[in-house]
């Protein structure tokens, strides 16, 4: 999707604009929501309840940044709402395993072993408290930058990068690594 201006919001038909963003974003947005409450349902509604939050806002998106980086705030807000609410903290979630993609080029024996691997991996990180799971998402799966991710979190980058050394510390004990 070609970045739109404050400009062109104000002109173009927001339904059809509405629609791009939902098509280019709404995968990485689930992911991203999935990457902190770690329940496919829940990430799920979580996601609709964002995209609600972006159309009612589309109108008065300034053009500060990317479209990508306004709805990942946007995003990112949402989830930690949610995860300081009374619902939250008060309901037991189900943990929930994401699906593995597997490439072609592995024999079997390679794809079941990196598998179990990228799995355990997984599942590591989704154990970590969010304040350093959410750096190494954003760093190792989403590919962003540490200034990058200071801008859409709203921390310092060497809070950033304690929080990712912090976090390679757990990843690195729990996995059992030396």
């Amino acid at each position: 999707m070609n970045e739109a201006t404050a400009e062109e919001l104000q002109t173009s038909d927001i339904d059809i604009l509405f629609d791009q963003i939902m098509t280019d974003y709404g995968q990485d947005i689930m992911q991203l929501t999935y990457s902190y409450v770690v329940n496919t349902a829940l990430a799920e509604d979580l996601t609709q309840e964002i995209f609600v939050k972006c159309y009612h806002s589309l109108s008065r998106f300034e053009g500060r940044s990317s479209i990508k980086t306004w709805l990942w705030r946007i995003a990112i807000n949402h989830c930690k709402d949610y995860l300081k609410s009374w619902h939250h903290r008060k309901v037991l979630l189900a943990y929930e395993k994401a699906p593995e993609p597997v490439s072609s080029r592995d024999t079997v024996e390679q794809a079941v072993i990196r598998s179990e691997e990228d799995k355990k991996l997984i599942e590591e990180v989704l154990k970590l408290p969010v304040k350093y799971r959410e750096p190494i998402y954003l760093h190792y799966f989403e590919e962003l930058s540490v200034k990058e991710i200071a801008m859409l979190t709203g921390i310092k980058n060497n809070t950033i990068k304690t929080r990712m050394r912090r976090a390679m510390a757990m990843l690195k004990d729990s996995l059992g690594g030396s």
